[in-house]
């Protein structure tokens, strides 16, 4: 046979993996999850940031956006001569509702202006199916890949949009793809919804013709220079386009699809740099658990090689290389579960972020950090028992350990007789003599119940964000958006449309805040009162009455500027006569998603000069009329958004299942696949430890239940001990992993449900109870006739 040809240690060492393969291969499978999680994570990372960074240069996605009203398309040669600018054009975009066959509801959508001929030079497209536009025909339009998806739009087919009050059949010639809408969301909404939100692009001549735009523009796009200072940029931009209505410049960062994207890649980094060492660091207690209590029951055999001649360091070394044996299967076991794991995401991220294309490939340094990453963890862990190798003299490991002494539990023991039976008192004195085992035991499980409690928690948290925004803060059944500014007096309108049973106004106007260096381009949402649709509430979900004077911030946009209740900030409005003042923070609430910040109505018009303006209204709705609603503004042109509160719900419910559900299945499977290898192990080196012993109970008369009641009871009573730290550890990792997910976008709330403790302890016991029944068939084999024998 092979094995012939290796050396005795070798033999020695493929006998032994095979004797405990499957501690082994709980240990490598232990492993592998934290390198399968690594190389998921970090390779996902390498591959979106390089995928983004390749579509974006090819394509050549704007560096900075500059919205205006109205300017004249002569002022591209000023805008181009800035210092910083490497190229400019300028181009035309509007809101629209859009009427697609099969929608009920009207559709919220944006039109943008393309060159009737070439490509543009900047935010170019990616044409997937079709044609071009022809620029003789006025009423040809590209849509949006995702739109089209949602309603099976394909070039030929026809639909309706309302632009600047007119309502117009338009065909499609052509499906593209943008740099601008990688992460394709309807502005004021929290998650995508493809159905509910459409771009499409048409010939420049045509739109400007449709929105009273001939020989003007009213955005701006900019590719800067290397070593441009963008915010440099950005004030001379606006210095230039202050006359012709800008509501303010803003960098890519600002950029909504970018935003999204980029918080998706820090997400991934977060959970590369938190989760895969904690199951490296539960593998490196595994393994040190393992090696550990191997040599207590190989102390002979240590004993005589060293009495043969092998030195400390050749046994040290052959405990190594079953150490190294381990670790690489668990990291090769990982980089396949990665790859395969890594592939399924990228498949999955193209239904949320719409590249041409998304390979999922890690670099080589990926693999080679992992490796080396999992064998320097085994090494420190196993460090101490290695060096136990060393240390043994082969006089004394030749000879047996003595009997453990268990005399200082007999007193406590004795007073436990009436209530508690012999074999549950051996099991307490078992624990008694050995307590650092003991713990350490209740240790492992518990970090795998904390870790399953810690993947799985997200799901808890986004589920309360949901309730809290759809049924706490926004209680509204549509959000209506108007085209431009009206008078207060246009709510009674809205209060007169079909199904109308409640109406509430709301301002929205573009700032910029500034408070010393901290800078932020805003809105701030002016509301009534004591608003019911639409709240502002505190951390007791208690509505926040808004003063006559001052802003309300949500607590992260205050973070970011820097500033307290009673502080003064400076506001510039960028919208109408662009006032700049002081002031006053009247109060801040906490909020989880974006960056709010909330005025009086009626002292955000005084603020503007103006007389009872709104931008929109939200409305309560009767459900048996929706249809009629949704009729009358599809047909209603001073309409330029429509927003639906269920539909919204659906989404973000849509998205949790398929984006976070899938996360927190793969991480439960980790989480679960760990509290196997912890609990497997533990019964398993305890049955090697504790067979003869076993054995001799069986040979004095003990039945098998009884027999296995000794060892299985001490594994499951260390398994209930566990349940209340591993609960404990579990909410410190989503501790740390809420703060680490604290972005401008989304604060996730540190919210566990108990079916989350619930379904960890479940998990946790039906491990122990698998591995139990395991261990248990090879107590029902033990070798009794072994035991009889002198053992000298």
């Amino acid at each position: 046979m092979w094995i012939n040809w290796l050396r005795p240690l070798d033999r020695k060492l493929v006998r032994d993996l095979w004797s405990i393969k499957g501690q082994a291969l709980a240990i490598a499978i232990v492993i592998g999850c934290g390198i399968g999680m690594y190389v998921m994570s970090k390779g996902m990372l390498v591959s979106l940031a390089e995928t983004r960074s390749a579509y974006y240069e090819r394509y050549r996605f704007a560096d900075v956006v500059a919205p205006v009203k109205r300017a004249p398309n002569a002022l591209l040669e000023e805008i181009s001569a800035l210092a910083g600018v490497r190229r400019a054009e300028t181009r035309i975009r509007a809101g629209v509702i859009l009427d697609v066959e099969g929608a009920p509801a009207p559709i919220t959508g944006e039109i943008q202006s393309l060159p009737p001929r070439a490509q543009p030079r900047i935010n170019d497209i990616v044409l997937r199916r079709g044609r071009y536009f022809d620029a003789q025909h006025e009423d040809e339009v590209l849509v949006l890949d995702a739109f089209s998806e949602a309603h099976g739009l394909e070039p030929g087919d026809h639909l309706y949009a309302i632009l600047n009050g007119t309502k117009k059949r338009l065909t499609v010639t052509g499906i593209v793809l943008s740099p601008e809408y990688v992460y394709a969301i309807s502005p004021g909404e929290i998650v995508p919804d493809k159905k509910r939100f459409g771009v499409l692009w048409m010939n420049r001549k045509a739109l400007a013709h449709a929105f009273d735009l001939d020989g003007a523009f009213n955005e701006a796009l900019i590719l800067t220079s290397a070593g441009t200072d963008e915010d440099a940029l950005i004030q001379r931009l606006d210095t230039l386009l202050k006359r012709y209505g800008a509501t303010g410049a803003y960098g890519r960062d600002q950029q909504i699809s970018d935003q999204f994207l980029t918080n998706e890649i820090n997400q991934l980094q977060t959970i590369g740099r938190i989760l895969p060492p904690i199951f490296l660091l539960v593998a490196a207690f595994l393994l040190n658990v393992v090696v550990g209590r191997l040599i207590d029951t190989e102390r002979e055999q240590i004993g005589l090689l060293k009495a043969f001649g092998y030195g400390n360091r050749t046994v040290a070394t052959h405990y190594l290389k079953m150490i190294g044996v381990i670790t690489l299967l668990g990291a090769i076991l990982g980089i396949l579960l990665g790859i395969w794991l890594g592939r399924g995401l990228a498949h999955m991220y193209q239904d949320f972020f719409k590249f041409p294309f998304l390979l999922f490939r890690p670099p080589p340094g990926v693999y080679l950090v992992s490796v080396g990453f999992s064998l320097l963890v085994a090494g420190v862990g196993t460090a101490a028992s290695v060096r136990r190798v060393m240390q043994l003299e082969p006089a004394v490991a030749m000879v047996p350990p003595p009997p453990a002494d268990y005399s200082l539990a007999a007193n406590w023991l004795q007073r436990l007789s009436p209530w508690v039976d012999q074999p549950s008192r051996m099991i307490l004195r078992h624990l008694y003599r050995w307590p650092k085992r003991a713990a350490m035991t209740v240790l492992g499980i518990a970090m795998s119940m904390g870790l399953l409690i810690g993947a799985s928690f997200s799901m808890d948290a986004m589920m309360y964000m949901v309730d809290i925004s759809f049924n706490v803060i926004d209680r509204q059944d549509v959000t209506v958006n108007f085209v431009e500014p009206r008078n207060k007096r246009a709510l009674e309108d809205v209060l007169h449309a079909p199904g109308v049973m409640a109406a509430e106004p709301f301002r929205a106007i573009p700032v910029v805040f500034r408070n010393g260096a901290h800078v932020r381009r805003e809105a701030i949402l002016g509301l009534e009162t004591a608003p019911q649709l639409s709240r502002v509430v505190d951390t007791e979900f208690r509505p926040v009455p808004l003063p006559e004077h001052g802003l309300v911030l949500s607590d992260k946009l205050a973070e970011l500027l820097d500033v307290g209740s009673g502080d003064l900030l400076r506001v510039e409005v960028r919208s109408g006569r662009r006032p700049e003042l002081d002031i006053p923070v009247s109060g801040i609430v906490k909020t989880y998603m974006g960056t709010a910040a909330y005025m009086h109505l009626d002292a955000l018009n005084r603020m503007l000069k103006e007389d009872s303006a709104i931008s929109g209204a939200y409305l309560l709705v009767d459900p048996d009329k929706t249809e009629r609603l949704y009729q009358a503004l599809k047909n209603t042109p001073v309409v330029a958004g429509v927003s639906l509160q269920e539909q919204a719900q659906n989404a973000f419910y849509e998205t949790l299942q398929d984006s976070l559900g899938t996360f927190v299945f793969f991480n439960t499977l980790f989480a679960g696949l760990i509290a196997v290898g912890v609990v497997y192990n533990n019964a398993r080196i305890s049955l090697s430890e504790r067979g003869r012993e076993l054995a001799s109970l069986r040979v004095l008369g003990l039945t098998r239940g009884e027999v296995s009641y000794i060892l299985l009871g001490e594994l499951a009573l260390l398994t209930l001990l566990a349940l209340p730290l591993g609960a404990l550890f579990g909410y410190a990792l989503a501790a740390l992993l809420v703060r680490s997910f604290d972005t401008e976008l989304f604060r996730i709330p540190l919210v566990i449900s108990d079916s989350t403790y619930g379904y960890a302890a479940l998990v946790v016991v039906l491990a122990a109870v698998a591995s139990g029944l395991l261990v248990r068939r090879r107590i029902d084999h033990l070798d009794l006739i072994a035991v009889l024998k002198t053992r000298e």
